[in-house]
């Protein structure tokens, strides 16, 4: 019996190597995931991990309140060609609560998404959730590298839906930008959800018209971002916003001032109706924010880099009739980079954030306000790690 078995076994054997041979070979007929042909797409693909980690220490009224171990920010983006005239973004914030804008059907954690179309060599067509080029210096930052943002663009939605035009004349040296966008991310409902919005009317067209010029002179010395914005918020209820964004750099030193200065009839931000908010009432109404930003940056060695911003806001309001200041507020951020690495764009940073809001005898005398001072001192890690 057992011979039997040794003849069936050599007689199968050639059998079951015919069908090794060919369950190799229908393996090698599968694609990868990825296919082989799509793979050298990836060569114009980037993978990036924007990132800073810090320790703070936080203070208030010069009094210590405690310590801890934050990401401060984390946006994974990812960016590339997929045309030869069609190019993408897209930014996602993991330090963002993820909530979905009912205006817009995107998650508010969203930064960017969008497509660009080169219609020509200088002529670009943006769509999808972008940055508003409202102009301005400090907008143009990786948010990685700003420790705190200045009133206007803190609490501004600067990251809307829509279609922008962008124009380069041949010279290369000025930038001229059209952009058609939402003008929130939230419908008027819940945009001012707790306030008393009877007696305005929300508008059916909420969108907002956006032009920029950008500029080099004095052979690149001198950069400028400078911008109108117009915002339908409601019937009769619009707002306008000037940025004029400067930028010197000269070897080793580099200074920016921007100058905002944003006229809203009814309150987009939210800072004046916060503070004169008692119940439930309407938001405030001719509003004005009046900002100066400044930041000089001199590295005085190839590894170290020295910073200081200066920012202050003005907030005013309407209230029975005349125009009142509310609050003026101002900061200050000393901070000290060093750059370990020649070949990685990683950086260690050890940086404090001031902040005092000085409340006007108006504010404090018919809305109690009170004038407070906050710090922060930070130690930690900047880096926008390109992972691919």
């Amino acid at each position: 019996m057992k011979k039997y078995i040794v003849y069936f076994v050599v007689m199968l054997l050639p059998v079951l190597a015919i069908a090794q041979n060919q369950e190799n070979k229908s393996d090698l007929e599968y694609e990868s995931i990825i296919p082989t042909k799509k793979q050298s797409l990836l060569k114009d693909v980037d993978v990036i991990f924007n990132t800073r980690l810090a320790f703070d220490n936080r203070f208030e009224d010069g009094e210590y309140t405690g310590s801890n171990f934050s990401a401060n920010q984390f946006r994974l983006e990812v960016k590339g060609k997929i045309h030869e005239k069609v190019s993408f973004r897209f930014r996602d914030r993991y330090t963002r609560e993820h909530r979905v804008g009912d205006l817009d059907n995107m998650s508010r954690s969203t930064d960017l998404a969008y497509l660009v179309f080169a219609l020509s060599p200088q002529t670009k067509l943006t769509v999808g959730k972008q940055s508003a080029d409202w102009g301005g210096m400090e907008l143009d930052f990786n948010p990685i590298d700003i420790l705190e943002y200045n009133d206007l663009i803190e609490y501004a939605d600067n990251y809307l839906i829509g279609a922008g035009l962008s124009h380069t004349l041949k010279d290369g040296k000025n930038t001229f930008g059209l952009q058609a966008l939402n003008t929130r991310t939230k419908s008027f409902d819940v945009q001012y959800e707790g306030y008393d919005t009877s007696g305005l009317t929300p508008s059916k067209l909420p969108l907002a018209v956006v032009t920029s010029w950008r500029g080099k002179l004095f052979n690149g010395k001198v950069e400028t971002a400078y911008s109108y914005s117009f915002f339908n918020e409601a019937e009769d209820k619009g707002m306008n916003y000037f940025v004029l964004g400067n930028k010197f750099k000269s070897n080793n030193f580099t200074l920016m001032y921007d100058f905002q200065y944003s006229m809203e009839a009814l309150d987009n931000k939210g800072i004046a109706s916060e503070i004169i908010a008692t119940g439930f009432q309407a938001p405030a109404e001719d509003v004005k924010y009046i900002e100066h930003w400044l930041r000089a940056e001199y590295q005085i060695q190839p590894k170290i880099n020295l910073l200081l911003t200066v920012m202050t806001n003005n907030t005013y309001a309407k209230i029975d009739g005349d125009s009142e200041r509310l609050v003026t507020t101002f900061g200050l951020i000393p901070t000290v980079q060093y750059f370990p690495f020649d070949d990685l764009n990683l950086k260690l940073y050890v940086g404090y954030v001031a902040r005092k809001y000085d409340y006007s005898g108006f504010s404090e005398n018919k809305f109690s306000s009170i004038d407070k001072d906050t710090g922060r001192l930070s130690v930690g890690i900047i880096a926008p790690l390109l992972v691919l």
